[in-house]
């Protein structure tokens, strides 16, 4: 038992002290001097994509509901929803037109995943995505 405290006790301490990462920088302040060393349309895009995961995760986050099916999706659509704003974000600054096209398809894809799972739940599906808003995407000029 006193070896796992001894391993388990200085495991303990770097996980609860506050954030901080292997470089002594809590992760925000990392982050932060990241994003300030990025050009052009990289620091927007990757703000863009922090934003989007962190949402995702916190959204991915629930409490148990005793249902299997209600839990399963009550995490995929935010996880989708995450995918979703990452290809958006793609779509606004990549320039690669191979995966501006598979961002596209993530879209598509990841909406009607929604739908569905909605609709086996009995909740109302997501409003529809019109075609002119398809094409500002496509165009990379979301609103």
């Amino acid at each position: 038992m006193w070896k796992s405290l001894v391993v388990a006790l200085p495991l303990a301490a770097v996980a609860f002290a506050g954030g901080a990462r292997f470089g002594g920088q809590p992760a925000h302040v990392e982050s932060h001097m990241m994003m300030s060393q990025l050009c052009g349309d990289e620091a927007p895009f990757m703000a863009e994509n922090q934003t989007a995961m962190h949402r995702m995760m916190s959204d991915m986050d629930i409490a148990p509901s005793g249902d299997v099916d209600r839990d399963f999706s009550a995490m995929m659509i935010p996880h989708h929803r995450g995918a979703i704003a990452m290809a958006q974000a793609e779509l606004r600054y990549g320039r690669n037109e191979s995966l501006r096209r598979i961002a596209q398809e993530i879209i598509v894809d990841q909406q009607q995943e929604i739908a569905v799972m909605r609709l086996a739940l009995d909740q109302p599906p997501p409003p529809a995505t019109t075609t002119a808003a398809l094409a500002r995407q496509q165009e990379g000029n979301l609103p």
